[in-house]
């Protein structure tokens, strides 16, 4: 059932469901919700959702669905309802599942987690959810400091998830068929390596807030160690993943070539929590991508690495996926690279579909104090990057840094500036450049070796960013940064124990959510939420005593707390610890060297480019065959597709000609575009079984197959009726366009004498229009627009020139177009001037 509501929201394709690759499932004996707790979009972005998504799903009696924290509109929707917030897949309420899995990607996310709870009405804390409310499960990096949620989830997994998470679902099936209670699950889930359950802990506290102790209450079960996936290579990945319909964070194949790092930056959570390093080899990526390409039809991949450029064998790879693909105008981006990297042969290769992004983090300013964060790179290794990409022809290059830093001085601060100036000097003698300068706020996190440092303070902060503005706008230099207040929430959080669980309870009470947006996030309700709970936050951002109880000290991450002081002693010396991957070890910890270790793809300079291109059906002819053929296309636009906006429509076809092998043509320039031509923007919740568009293919396209192979790649809702030639200098459809015939169905409620008053409207001479947009009102005369009008019982039949369904029958009928908003529009046939293109 299609829910009308939508129509009223902000993005309605954010909770509409149906998307490509989509996994239904009728009854299963178990089902999963994974939650994430921000914006569709984001979460979509999100690669280790798909990957779970796509594990779950392989098991027939297990359901894996989606569900995302609704936009204030979509929640204000659901509390005036009296609905609930219900999974993607099924549309059943989350507290009819299972398990509910959320994803721990930021601190700044927490308030939406307990909203969510609250929106599926289950009871928010888990003391207080016995049987039959699904288990909540929390997993991802904020996991390895979980005692600020410790209140709102009934167990943690820490560490990797693509054998555990499993291995969770089977046990809750075991039990569920057992009717053991909730009690009992908790005990069995804690065997279950890198689980950890709170409830079987609790913190004693000193006065002042220090921890006195923590204590376990089950034998054995002291600490929780991290759960290892040891071996990459033959871990399951998502090639047929779901394809959003609206553009994402990150709208491209997500291509995992390693995980874990061995650089040992003392600021960075994810090279510690994510050892050791694990690579996946060049033949499993280039087959992972081939596949993933095939079903996804998406134009840019996108290399995940924690360090993409330690890659050993990055540029003969690059060199093989541009062989494969440039022609198809498939683009390849890192998320960043670090400094020192950037060869010119890779960025060479980079740029020969298009120029991606490019961020380059040399993290701190001054030599002085990227030795004590251990970053290893030089200010020469920098400009030498920085030159590299200005003569490839990049215009604009992205810098990142932190203030904050352990031992920083604003001589440090002042460094920024300097060096910042220096990379955009090294533009000058290739037609210039541009630099973007963003900084943030150091937030010290739990298994690093800065666990036990300040964090400075909000004045600090303001003070540090008001010299950088000021210092960078002299040079013309663009300064974005990380607001003060989200730092210090972050913070406080990211080092938090158990008290806090009060803080997040009031704050969203007094309405806090999307944290992270800085546009959402309210400074003085947060404050309020301290003040109420009787808790200082700077209390959180202070500096640890190293003999210190630390509110994650039962979490094993692997690494030893020994190292950790070790690094954290040479920080403070300036003194630099070798890249592991060099082969001397560090002693981290991590690796027991048999199924943990370091596990390297090597350097293999041997992957040499192949015949192989992506291809559709055989019968198409290449892309880059001479000549054009103009292709018109009729399709429907039916069912929950009618929430769609046109660019997301446009996105949509451009995936599916893709995925279909279609042999479309190319714009030129530097953004190149498939060559589509609409008819008309279809408003968002009108049906449609007369849409047009016309296509520009390689010469010989077989036009059966080509509605044969869309209709194959098109979700449900969208289906290709006809297809055929046309000549290639034949006029656009929008100049031949006429008028349009609608079919308006009106609620009974409002459908009293609607013969009576078609025919009334039809007896007018005129009837003025006026509509106020952006660029300025327009008027038009409704009456002389309309060329027929047929009235029936509860619908209105009309032929129209300009103008749009529901303005006609609110000047029909008198009613107020905003109380037509339920009213079902069906787009039934366009009239064209010259129907010999038809």
């Amino acid at each position: 059932m299609i829910d009308s509501s939508l129509l009223n929201v902000d993005k309605p394709a954010r909770y509409m469901g149906g998307e490509v690759g989509i996994i239904r499932k009728e009854s299963p004996e178990i089902r999963f919700v994974l939650a994430f707790p921000d914006v569709y979009e984001i979460g979509m972005s999100h690669l280790g959702f798909q990957i779970l998504y796509t594990i779950l799903n392989s098991h027939d009696w297990l359901a894996a669905e989606r569900v995302y924290a609704p936009w204030p509109d979509r929640e204000a929707q659901l509390e005036e309802g009296g609905r609930l917030l219900c999974s993607l897949e099924s549309a059943a309420p989350l507290a009819d599942a299972d398990i509910i899995g959320f994803t721990l990607q930021h601190e700044l996310s927490y308030t939406n987690i307990v909203n969510m709870l609250r929106l599926a009405a289950v009871p928010l804390l888990a003391a207080e959810r016995h049987d039959p409310w699904p288990l909540v499960l929390g997993g991802g990096p904020c996991a390895y400091n979980p005692e600020p949620l410790a209140d709102f989830f009934d167990a943690f997994l820490i560490g990797d998830g693509e054998e555990a998470a499993p291995e969770i679902a089977k046990l809750c099936r075991e039990l569920k068929k057992s009717g053991a209670s909730k009690s009992e699950l908790l005990e069995q889930l804690a065997a279950i390596p890198g689980v950890y359950v709170p409830s079987f802990f609790s913190v004693d506290y000193l006065e002042g807030g220090r921890i006195e102790r923590i204590v376990a209450h089950k034998d054995g079960y002291a600490t929780v160690k991290r759960r290892f996936l040891s071996d990459l290579e033959t871990a399951p990945y998502p090639t047929e993943p779901v394809i959003p319909f609206l553009k994402t964070v990150h709208d491209r194949v997500s291509m995992e070539i390693g995980r874990g790092c061995t650089r040992g930056c003392r600021f960075c959570q994810a090279g510690y929590i994510y050892r050791p390093l694990r690579e996946r080899t060049p033949e499993k990526i280039l087959e992972t991508i081939e596949k993933t390409l095939r079903h996804t039809g998406y134009e840019e991949v996108s290399l995940l690495s924690l360090a993409a450029g330690d890659y050993g064998c990055l540029t003969p790879l690059l060199k093989e996926l541009m062989t494969r693909y440039a022609e198809s105008k498939v683009a390849v981006s890192f998320p960043s690279l670090r400094v020192g990297t950037l060869s010119d042969e890779l960025v060479e290769e980079v740029k020969k579909v298009r120029k991606t992004g490019l961020t380059l983090a040399p993290e701190a300013g001054s030599e002085r104090l990227r030795q004590v964060i251990n970053k290893g790179i030089t200010e020469e290794d920098l400009l030498k990057d920085a030159s590299a990409a200005f003569r490839a022809g990049w215009r604009l290059i992205k810098l990142y840094f932190m203030i904050g830093l352990p031992t920083e001085t604003m001589d440090d601060i002042a460094a920024i500036v300097a060096l910042a100036r220096r990379v955009k000097s090294e533009g000058r003698g290739c037609g210039g450049g541009e630099v973007n300068v963003s900084v943030s706020s150091f937030v010290p996190k739990a298994h690093t070796p800065f666990q036990w440092e300040e964090q400075i303070s909000y004045e600090e902060i303001l003070t540090k960013q008001e010299f950088l503005r000021s210092e960078l706008k002299k040079q013309k230099l663009k300064f974005k940064w990380h607001d003060a207040p989200l730092s210090v929430v972050e913070g406080v959080f990211a080092r938090g124990d158990r008290r806090l669980g009060a803080v997040l309870l009031e704050a969203v009470k007094l309405g806090c959510r999307f944290d992270s947006w800085g546009d959402h996030f309210s400074f003085s309700k947060w404050q309020q939420a301290f003040a109420a709970t009787g808790i200082d936050p700077r209390t959180y951002l202070r500096s640890r005593d190293v003999a210190e109880i630390l509110p994650w000290d039962h979490i094993d991450s692997g690494v030893s707390r020994e190292f950790l002081l070790q690094e954290r002693r040479k920080g403070v010396a300036g003194e630099f610890t070798q890249d592991c991957r060099q082969g001397v070890c560090s002693v981290c910890g991590v690796c027991d060297f048999a199924a943990v270790r370091n596990r390297p793809a090597g350097i293999d300079a041997s992957i040499t480019a192949s015949s192989f291109k992506q291809a559709g059906p055989a019968s198409f002819a290449p892309p880059d065959a001479e000549g054009t053929q103009r292709i018109r296309v009729k399709y429907s636009k039916t069912g929950a597709m009618i929430f769609l906006s046109h660019l997301e429509l446009l996105t949509l076809f451009t995936r599916a000609v893709k995925r279909a092998g279609i042999p479309v043509k190319y714009s030129q320039g530097f953004h190149p575009h498939p060559k589509f031509s609409f008819a008309t923007a279809l408003s968002v919740g009108v049906e449609s079984s007369a849409e047009y568009l016309d296509i520009e293919v390689a010469p010989g396209c077989a036009v059966d197959l080509l509605k044969a192979s869309l209709n194959r790649s098109l979700p449900e809702g969208i289906a290709v009726l006809s297809a055929w030639v046309i000549p290639a200098k034949s006029p656009s459809l929008s100049t031949i366009m006429e008028r349009v015939r609608y079919r308006v169905t009106v609620p009974d409620t409002l459908s009293e004498n609607l013969e009576l008053s078609a025919a009334n409207f039809m007896a007018l001479e005129t009837s003025p229009f006026r509509r106020v947009k952006k660029n300025g009102p327009q008027e038009y005369d409704l009456r002389h627009e309309l060329f027929s009008l047929t009235a029936a019982e509860n619908s209105l039949t009309m032929e129209i020139g300009r103008g749009k369904p529901l303005e006609f029958v609110s000047a029909i009928t008198g009613i107020a177009i905003k109380e037509l908003e339920d009213c079902r529009i069906e787009k039934l046939e366009v009239i064209f001037k010259d129907s010999s293109f038809i």
